[in-house]
């Protein structure tokens, strides 16, 4: 006679299965490890504390450096969503610090807040520009998204250290460096910046018919056309709001450094940028997307950097350490390595013992 299992622990079973399936578990638990694992070799990692108004330590440092490759992440996880690709966020990065510091350097009132907020609009400005010629590019003309991005990614570096004149213009504002190198509450005013433009995207996303619409651009296209649904302006938006989130990211860098380097702002964050996104759990494939899984993934990336510094790596195999990490995060999120590793378990004998008796189960079952 069989004893049936009370409710709470089947209610308990299906929320444990709910939490094992959620697609931000595997990214929260790499971000766990990666922290856990800094605190084994550095006892106060984690430590938080008040020094001048402002808070400071590694996960505050974590945070603060990793807001412009969040805001640059959010960007390009719209535009993988529609299955293009945006090569050109890290010239958009250099060409957005070049601008603001080269406006602010020749300003006769540099430190007024009037000053600060037209090199900020002009920065902008010239973003939405750029990243409307992308869209235009892969609407319109029907351009590849990789071939159309890649174009500004190599002219715009090349505009970016005209502007600067090939030299790092330096600038002394303190409204300017509030953006990236300010605090607000005992937080850098970075991290609050790009919270409340994630909460923006992802409250305009969800709440409305936008994410659906992307998702179905992204997800097939066919379908999307059949019923109506005008591509083209999509495109052209999720390129002009990756552009957008790019220049904050470069007024972020900029500003934290009072500087503009045409030549080394924002290089190679687009590769950076993609890798968040798929650590994420959003497929290169485009459709479905995950705007939390994106933040997530960033702060994987600026915390493997910051593990980098911690555990004393050589500079040279930086990029190979985070290379190898980052193969390690995809093989544990990917649901088809899990299954067959899975199986390839269940398949292997526990005990010689085990061996030994399946055979003469197998033969009592026969």
């Amino acid at each position: 006679m069989t004893t049936p299992q009370p409710a709470a622990s089947g209610a308990a079973g299906a929320i444990g299965r709910r939490t094992a399936g959620h697609h931000l578990l595997w990214p929260a638990l790499v971000l766990l490890a990666l922290l856990l694992g800094n605190l084994a070799f550095h006892h106060d990692f984690l430590s938080v504390r008040v020094r001048d108004g402002h808070l400071y330590g590694s996960l505050v440092d974590i945070l603060r450096f990793g807001a412009p490759l969040v805001l640059v992440a959010l960007g390009m996880t719209l535009v993988i969503a529609t299955r293009g690709i945006d090569l050109s966020v890290g010239s958009t990065v250099a060409i957005a610090g070049a601008l603001a510091c080269g406006h602010l350097s020749t300003a006769a009132r540099p430190g007024s807040v009037a000053t600060t907020l037209t090199a900020v609009a002009l920065a902008l400005g010239v973003a939405l520009v750029l990243g409307l010629a992308n869209g235009l590019l892969v609407s319109g003309l029907g351009v590849q998204p990789i071939v159309a991005t890649l174009i500004l990614m190599v002219a715009g570096r090349g505009v970016a250290q005209l502007i600067t004149d090939g030299q790092i213009v330096t600038v002394t504002s303190a409204p300017y460096k509030m953006i990236g190198g300010g605090s607000w509450l005992l937080l850098p005013f970075a991290v609050l910046l790009a919270a409340v433009l994630v909460a923006l995207t992802s409250f305009v996303i969800r709440r409305s018919a936008l994410g659906m619409l992307i998702e179905s651009v992204g997800g097939n296209p066919t379908a999307g056309r059949l019923v109506g649904i005008r591509a083209g302006g999509l495109l052209a938006l999720v390129y002009v709001f990756s552009a957008l989130c790019a220049a904050v990211a470069g007024l972020m860098i900029s500003s934290n450094v009072s500087s503009a380097d045409g030549n080394n702002a924002g290089l190679w964050i687009e590769l950076d940028a993609i890798l968040a996104v798929v650590v994420g759990g959003t497929a290169l494939t485009g459709g479905r997307f995950s705007l939390g899984g994106t933040v997530l993934g960033a702060l994987i990336i600026q915390t493997l950097s910051t593990t980098v510094y911690t555990l004393g790596v050589p500079p040279e195999t930086t990029l190979v350490f985070k290379a190898f990490v980052v193969v390690i995060v995809c093989l544990v999120q990917s649901p088809v390595f899990r299954a067959k590793f899975g199986r390839r378990r269940a398949a292997t004998p526990r005990s010689p013992a085990a061996a030994g008796t399946a055979p003469q189960e197998q033969e009592a079952r026969a």
